[in-house]
């Protein structure tokens, strides 16, 4: 038994380890101004700001997903989703939800302190954002709050339903994401170390879950059945 769950630890260890290292270079090339991040950054902001300038539609577009992928339509799905738990007598996976969600911002904030780095400056802006830039919330919060849907309602799903709702909620973390940038209230870099970190994140609480189950008996996470493949039925 002690065996098995340090192997099991070592391997969500692992994990979190080969998500979080790309998120620790990414800070470290931006503190650093690496000329190749730099060149992508500015070019990712200059390019899609004179797209901007003379496409209306494309700049209402962006503000509409950079709405969808905002505290104020986050909150109230994810408070919806709780509730749905708790009446359904699933308190453990609430508290997933209210852990993962709550504490994103927390720690991107803690990032963006560290790291302190300016949105970008763009002449004749088609929005704007207040706060610091790296790394991005719309990203890292898109991650995490997809990651929750995904992970608490996959056992519900069946056949082609899966692989769909994966693909909708991938495209839907990688269109908010753009979204930003084409705004110019982001670098590409910013929103990459938000996905980066968000993953991260998800990857620590899922790990967590897990030996929350193992020490009540049950059987460790596996993220393609979903958080609670046994409770499908009430979901």
């Amino acid at each position: 038994m002690t065996a098995r769950f340090g192997a099991r630890a070592l391997l969500a260890g692992l994990a979190i380890a080969l998500v979080a290292v790309p998120f620790g270079l990414l800070a470290l090339f931006v503190e650093d101004r690496w000329p190749p991040l730099l060149g992508i950054d500015r070019g990712g902001r200059d390019g899609l700001h004179r797209y901007a300038l003379h496409h209306d539609g494309f700049v209402g577009a962006m503000k509409a997903l950079s709405t969808i992928g905002s505290a104020n339509v986050y909150a109230p799905v994810l408070l919806a989703v709780c509730a749905w738990l708790l009446w359904r007598r699933l308190p453990r996976l609430a508290v997933f939800v209210v852990v993962t969600a709550g504490l994103s911002p927390l720690l991107n904030g803690l990032v963006k302190g560290a790291v302190h780095r300016a949105r970008p400056v763009v002449v004749d802006p088609v929005a704007h954002a207040p706060g610091l830039s790296f790394p991005s919330g719309h990203a890292q919060s898109a991650v995490v709050v997809y990651g929750i849907l995904v992970l608490v309602f996959l056992p519900a799903l069946r056949g082609w339903a899966r692989p769909a709702a994966v693909a909708a909620a991938s495209a839907l973390v990688v269109a908010i994401g753009f979204s930003r940038v084409a705004l110019g209230v982001h670098f590409v870099s910013d929103v990459l170390a938000g996905y980066v970190l968000g993953a991260a994140w998800v990857a620590a609480t899922t790990a967590a879950f897990s030996a929350w189950r193992r020490d009540r008996g049950e059987p460790p996470v596996e993220p393609s059945e979903g958080l609670a493949p046994e409770s499908a039925g009430a979901l």
